[in-house]
């Protein structure tokens, strides 16, 4: 046999080999959730990002699959990992809270926020999770999360807050103060100082709005980060990740050199838990702190400062509700002087007015991700163990049955005819069950407290606009400016 006859039966011989690896790629579990044909190798990595381009957006391509498909669960693939989105109260309900869906996912796109390894609270599970969340609660809560103290960080961040707004020129543009404010609120109750750093705070920025919850083509083909690392995003997200590192690190070798035994911040109280399980295979690291204190950082900022970009929105948007909340906050307290929390929270209409900002325009419009931990059965398909699942509140929070014009921004949706608030527990804002977000109580505190005195102490007006919103990991607002006259 000749050496071209060997080679032409290589050659031929490859080819079937690959031929039936992209078959077996192609091919989907019995039973698996309807959803578009799956491409070899790639899945519907290709698919699924051009349709969130022509949409604006992976939580609207997933609405547009729903409605493709008539289904409330849609099956994909997204490189070599199962991913099933779920739209609708009942499925999410069910989700939320079913033991078989409270794991996460273990890609290259959740290890890499943590250098690698799997660590922290958010996207962990297991006794790692469990203990951590547990002991981040307790501890915070110890700390005044939610209570006096937290009050007055947040007055005192308002306070330096307004003067950096007032010190601009008319038109300004607060997503960023805003954000500052609410990490210095967030590092004060972690390592006891404030968080400065204007650089770092664009980076984190630009992250929130550099992936989707899926991780985007970086999770699904994470060799393009040897091609492409500045387009993938790896360079951006390394970047940040080293910088955030680097400042938690140093700041851990301050509190190891004084250390006492009084408690000042939660590294304070993270290092005595390691000081009292000093045995082998203890969960409480060093590693693990840094990866928890990141978890804190990046899970509160983006999102409370988002909420509160499109609540300033939405009052320069309507200006009548905007006066009606003025007129409401004016009947507490005179202008010029802070309203606190206390005082906000008499006034439902002033809640109502934030439950349909989130209504509207959630930060978190996909909510997960979520790891299958057996295989198991939803709505009848079978959904095989370590499967990916992501949650759309966007199917909530915009569904035409539920809110008759959920395009509509319309709080009196959540007032009954006697002035009460509407009890509403189907819109999971902070999630639901065991994976609830044990930042909830600061969120809620933030939020009502900067938004309330906002209105209070300006009026607000659109200046610069644009149209839509940016939609990677978070919701956010595309770039705008507005004008605040100081009220007298």
């Amino acid at each position: 046999m000749s050496v071209l006859l060997m080679f032409w039966y290589f050659v031929c011989f490859v080819t079937v080999i690959l031929l039936l690896i992209a078959l077996r790629t192609c091919r989907k579990p019995k039973n698996y959730p309807p959803g578009p044909v799956w491409i070899p190798f790639m899945g519907n990595t290709y698919q699924l990002a051009k349709l969130s381009s022509i949409k604006n957006g992976q939580y609207l391509a997933f609405e547009e699959l729903r409605q493709r498909y008539n289904s409330d669960i849609i099956g994909l693939k997204l490189g070599r990992e199962y991913v099933v989105v779920l739209f609708g109260n009942d499925l999410l309900k069910k989700t939320l809270v079913g033991d078989e869906f409270q794991g996460r996912p273990d890609n290259f796109f959740m290890r890499l926020r943590t250098m690698g390894k799997r660590r922290g609270i958010t996207m962990t599970d297991g006794d790692t999770w469990k203990i951590h969340r547990s002991f981040a609660v307790r501890h915070l809560k110890l700390l005044g999360l939610g209570q006096r103290r937290v009050d007055e960080l947040i007055y005192d961040e308002y306070q330096l807050m307004v003067q950096r707004l007032v010190d601009e020129t008319e038109s300004v543009t607060p997503t960023l103060h805003l954000q500052s404010a609410v990490m210095n609120v967030l590092w004060e109750l972690t390592a006891g100082t404030k968080f400065e750093d204007p650089k770092l705070l664009m980076l984190m920025k630009k992250r929130s709005s550099a992936f989707d919850m899926a991780g985007g083509l970086l999770n699904q083909m994470p060799w393009l980060r040897y091609l492409a690392p500045t387009r993938m995003g790896y360079s951006l997200i390394t970047d940040i990740n080293q910088q955030i590192y680097s400042i938690i690190s140093n700041n851990i070798e301050e509190h190891k050199r004084t250390l006492t035994d009084t408690t000042r911040d939660f590294i304070d109280a993270y290092l005595h838990q390691m000081k009292k399980e000093e045995i082998d295979n203890t969960m409480f690291t060093e590693e693990q702190l840094v990866a928890v204190c990141l978890d804190l950082f990046f899970a509160g900022s983006s999102t409370i400062s988002g909420t509160l970009d499109f609540a300033i929105l939405a009052m320069a948007r309507w200006p009548d509700v905007q006066a009606k909340v003025r007129s409401i906050l004016d009947e507490i307290q005179p202008p010029g002087t802070y309203i606190t929390a206390e005082q906000i929270l008499k006034n439902r209409y002033v809640e109502a007015v934030l439950l349909e900002t989130k209504r509207l325009n959630h930060v978190t419009p996909i909510i997960g991700p979520r790891r299958v931990l057996r295989n198991t059965n939803l709505n009848g398909y079978s959904i095989p163990k370590n499967t990916t699942i992501l949650m759309s509140l966007y199917s909530l929070h915009h569904d035409q049955l539920k809110w008759d014009d959920p395009e509509v921004f319309r709080p009196e949706r959540f007032m009954d005819t006697d002035g009460k608030l509407n009890t509403i527990g189907d819109l999971y804002f902070f999630g639901f069950g065991k994976r609830r977000c044990p930042g909830e109580a600061l969120a809620q505190r933030f939020v009502n407290l900067v938004f309330a005195n906002l209105i209070h102490d300006f009026v607000i007006e659109i200046d610069q606009l644009s149209d839509g919103v940016n939609c990677g990991i978070l919701m956010t607002p595309k770039p705008y400016k507005i004008k605040l006259s100081k009220r007298k």
